[in-house]
């Protein structure tokens, strides 16, 4: 199976844990979800395992894997975290990022360019992932680069789906092109205040975004 298709498989899943289509407390069974998706159970098990690794199901004896609550209180306080932890990489970055840092972030912002392009959410957010990737490298602050990846991939379900929302490709896109400014200016003050708003709007969407898609995959009866 190749990577992209994996990573196909688990989103898919993600997305029925998100958007409720996989209640709280229920057991994912390998062999039904294998079923469903054409795929063997090995695939399954590895797309399980990363998800209990951000917190949205959990492995338990003699019941394997089962959904947990993504309460929303428990997600809006991770995004407040996230965008202060975002917000001090970005005014590091802006104060210390080198040749280097400024060619990785320019080319990252040029491939989230050609993906909000496609208009494909799913491509974007991985873009967008190695965008802010390249501004946590740039912080060359080891410490806060393992912190903030650390957080980012606990929200990456969120984070991906709210992608989905009604032109906020288009404005993510914007938003990263101030951010870019402020960083290669050197303004670190901005580049914080840009950050902090940036990954801020995400969080304040998420209830409308997760209520959105859930009447969608009720009308459809598919995950998206």
């Amino acid at each position: 199976m190749s990577e992209n298709i994996f990573y196909k498989l688990r989103d898919s899943i993600e997305n029925g844990i998100v958007t409720g289509e996989f209640a709280p407390g229920e057991r994912l069974d390998e062999t039904q979800l294998a079923t469903r998706f054409g795929v063997s159970r090995t695939p399954i098990r590895e797309a399980l395992m990363q998800l209990s690794a951000i917190g949205l199901v959990e492995i338990r004896p003699r019941r394997g894997a089962v959904v947990v609550d993504p309460a929303p209180q428990r997600v809006f306080e991770m995004f407040e975290v996230m965008a202060e932890l975002e917000a001090m990489a970005g005014a590091l970055a802006a104060r210390r990022h080198t040749k280097e840092d400024s060619a990785a972030l320019l080319a990252a912002h040029e491939k989230c360019k050609e993906a909000a392009a496609s208009e494909d959410p799913d491509r974007y957010y991985y873009e967008n992932e190695r965008f802010h990737q390249a501004i946590y490298a740039a912080s060359h602050s080891g410490f806060l680069e393992e912190q903030c990846t650390a957080l980012h991939r606990r929200l990456r379900p969120y984070r991906r789906l709210q992608l989905r929302v009604r032109n906020r490709m288009k404005t993510s896109f914007s938003e990263h092109g101030e951010i870019v400014d402020a960083i290669l200016a050197g303004d670190a003050p901005a580049a914080r205040e840009r950050l902090r708003s940036h990954v801020a709007v995400q969080g304040d969407r998420f209830g409308d975004l997760v209520s959105n898609l859930a009447n969608r995959e009720r009308r459809t009866g598919r995950l998206g």
